[in-house]
């Protein structure tokens, strides 16, 4: 019997287990996001491409890798991501 069939007879256990498998489920999710953003980092630490901008190809800042050490992008043109993000919700 897998998890996804185990149906619990009162309701509030029910929720109590389904919630806590969906909360699993999140943290699961993000180890994988950030397991993936690791191994690029040590991927461009290899290549010698480590703490340089996707974007703008300038060198990040050691104070944002410090804080961010799988940053992809320069805190000018992140924040430029994040503006166009919320413009259009995407």
């Amino acid at each position: 019997r897998s998890v996804e069939d185990v149906f619990l007879p009162d309701p509030l256990d029910q929720a109590n287990f389904d919630s806590e498998r969906n909360f699993q489920l999140r943290i699961r999710d993000r180890e994988s996001i950030l397991i993936n953003k690791i191994r690029k980092s040590l991927y461009d630490i290899e290549n010698g491409t480590y703490g340089i901008c996707e974007m703008c190809e300038e060198e990040i800042s050691i104070k944002r890798l410090e804080a961010r050490p799988v940053a992809r992008h320069c805190i000018k043109c992140k924040t430029a991501l994040e503006n166009r993000e919320k413009l259009t919700g995407t």
